[in-house]
């Protein structure tokens, strides 16, 4: 079936859809339910049947005589070392660190949180609590330690596992200190801390408290994989929340596991055997659904890259793992791409590289600008520049154009078309449907597919208050943006990203896509500010790209007309500010609602996942130099 039958099957017979695909994963007892309701009234998948993720994702494949094929490859710049394990391998060591955990009082359903760097240590973590049926919760390493409480508070492990360090470019960073701390701030103290000692930073250990991973698993017997319900949950994993304190979606085993089968191969083009990467990092939505799970359950090699896109040595870092490891699909979001564009704008250094083994380039984590699209075109020509979107509470894409299954043409700043199982629907404020090219928010008609959250940790309540009681029977994804006559879906930004210009309302997006397209931008983001007159207007902070000489008021002034011109005189953009950086989460995401905050003179907080908090500094003063800031206008802050 191609795209368009194999998507109407989904919608018209979900049930037969997924029992389909649910046929392609090893079962211990078959469901005997595709689809209901629980008691709190959430959808669930696979009622009725039994299996384990770690199983799924290592001993069938050993089972099946695949055992001495490459699973795992670290590739590792920070410290200068590539290292390959079979899933026997593999198999074996998640089974020692299982029996590991369950020595230390850790069982199905328990909770463990894991604070790692890019190591396989994490990633074996991530499959031993799997093997038990515990709860996993990833918490990115590095995070603040008031921000690691509240997930320790929330969450309530029994165990944690972290490193002494992680390290970045050429900074080597202490977790352990993090660690302490984020313990005596929460009011729930995990009764045991294990800690892998690298050689960049050794840990101080608390007595008592802390173990030392090495000698820990080299003591450990290994233990078989436990059997859970489809509908036992297999982790939590914390996206941020408008009130501040952070909502932990909940994954459960069933669904996800037939959802990221299927997705391997119908959406990003891999079989068995093949080499498949995402360059995330394993405390991101991507890094849980497609470094470990994903590729694993389809018995692909997948890469942990301890890296980043430029300075590990060069920009050239992507091209030589692509090379190196010979991958046919890769995943990898925008902002990495600008990054290289901006280091290396001609690249050149993609010459030094054979890639003739990459098929598909998969971005999304952020909306793909058109610049940075026809820039990817230009330079991986005959590979299909794939854009899909989706959200860590799905798991896995909204919309995608699906390599295995028919690819469809492409359009610049659209992620295509929904994939199988999503009733995408665009509402306007009154819960109307809106006809071509007419924005509003982006919704699902529920049930949601398998793969997607069924709930938030420990608040039903939320979860129904967040996300679905806006628009009843339907989810609201949270942002906004539109289908054009073919029905190629534009996200165009959260809808808080959306502004009011004199009483129409615009796209940051849209002015972002024009402003990115002119020759000297590297990176840029547009935000609405507060206006007497217009109620808001946009303002542009743009990068420019290595050795541009181009005037700021020259810049400035071509660019607001660029945006007359192709946005219209009503958009009001006049505004347009050279910075040197823009503040990012570790993931790559512009804090564009932090930066509307400060020239608001708006309460803002500013999140843990910020990649250097000394922007936030330039930026306030910045913009109090340039007269933007509340206080600069004369205007009480809020």
């Amino acid at each position: 079936m191609g795209y368009a039958e194999t998507y109407q099957a989904s919608l018209a017979d979900p049930q037969g859809f997924w029992r389909e695909q649910a046929a392609q994963i090893p079962w211990f007892e078959a469901p005997t339910t595709i689809l209901d309701q629980d008691a709190n009234g959430a959808w669930r998948w696979f009622r009725g049947g039994k299996l384990n993720s770690c199983y799924v994702a290592l001993d069938q494949h050993v089972a099946a005589g695949r055992g001495d094929a490459v699973a795992l490859i670290h590739d590792s710049p920070a410290t200068n070392s590539v290292r390959k394990y079979t899933f026997a391998e593999l198999t074996e060591w998640t089974a020692r660190v299982a029996g590991g955990l369950a020595d230390l009082g850790v069982g199905k359903g328990d909770r463990v949180v894991i604070y790692m760097p890019m190591i396989p240590e994490t990633v074996v973590t991530m499959l031993a609590c799997a093997r038990i049926g515990a709860v996993h919760s990833v918490v990115f390493g590095g995070f603040a330690a008031p921000e690691l409480a509240t997930r320790i508070d929330d969450a309530q492990p029994k165990v944690m596992v972290s490193a002494s360090c992680g390290i970045e470019f050429d900074r080597v960073i202490p977790y352990k200190p993090l660690l302490d701390e984020a313990i005596r701030l929460a009011q729930h103290k995990p009764e045991h801390t294990v800690v892998v000692q690298r050689p960049q930073a050794q840990a101080t250990m608390v007595p008592e408290r802390d173990i030392d991973w090495q000698s820990w698993q080299a003591s450990a017997a290994p233990v078989d994989c436990v059997p859970v319900d489809a509908t036992d949950p297999l982790y939590i994993l914390y996206t941020s929340g408008t009130t501040g304190k952070p909502k932990g979606v909940v994954r459960d085993n069933g669904g996800h596991a037939v959802a990221l089968h299927y997705s391997m191969h119908a959406i990003y083009g891999v079989d068995t055997g093949d080499v498949y990467w995402a360059a995330s990092d394993v405390g991101w939505v991507v890094g849980h659904s497609y470094i470990v799970y994903g590729p694993l359950f389809k018995g692909c090699s997948t890469i942990l890259y301890e890296g980043k896109p430029v300075r590990t040595p060069d920009a050239g870092a992507f091209w030589r793992v692509l090379a190196e490891h010979k991958v046919k699909s890769f995943f990898v979001a925008p902002t990495a791409f600008r990054a290289i564009k901006k280091e290396d704008p001609d690249c050149a250094l993609k010459a030094q590289y054979d890639l003739s083994h990459l098929e598909y380039q998969f971005v999304a984590g952020e909306r793909l600008d058109p610049p940075t699209y026809h820039w990817l075109q230009e330079h991986l020509p005959g590979i299909p520049i794939i854009d899909h979107w989706w959200q860590t509470e799905t798991g896995w894409s909204i919309c995608t154009n699906m390599a295995g299954v028919e690819l469809l043409e492409t359009k610049a700043g659209s992620p295509t078309l929904p994939a199988p199982g999503y009733d995408l629907r665009i509402l306007d404020d009154d819960g109307q449907e809106l006809g071509p090219n007419s924005e509003g928010a982006i919704v699902v008609k529920e049930p949601l597919p398998p793969g997607t959250f069924p709930t938030v940790w420990g608040d039903h309540e939320r979860f129904v208050e967040s996300y679905w009681s806006q628009y009843p029977g339907f989810y609201l994804t949270g942002d906004g943006g539109y289908r054009d006559e073919d029905g190629y879906v534009y996200v165009m930004g959260r809808i808080d990203d959306v502004i009011n210009v004199a009483g129409h309302r615009l796209s940051t997006g849209q002015i972002e896509e024009v402003v990115a397209d002119h020759p000297a931008v590297a990176e840029c983001a547009v935000i609405g500010i507060n206006d007497a007159d217009k109620g808001q207007v946009p303002i542009g902070l743009v990068l420019l790209k290595d050795g541009s000489n181009i005037a700021a008021a020259a810049l400035q002034a071509e660019l607001v007309q660029m945006v007359r011109d192709n946005v219209g005189a009503i958009a009001n953009f006049k505004r347009a500010l050279v910075v040197s950086r823009l503040p990012k989460t570790r993931s790559g995401k512009i804090l564009r609602q932090v930066m509307r905050k400060m020239v608001d003179g708006e309460a803002y907080k500013v999140p843990s996942t910020i990649d250097d908090i000394t922007i936030i500094d330039e930026l306030a003063e910045r913009f109090a130099v340039e007269g933007l800031t509340a206080a600069a206008k004369g205007v009480e802050p809020k």
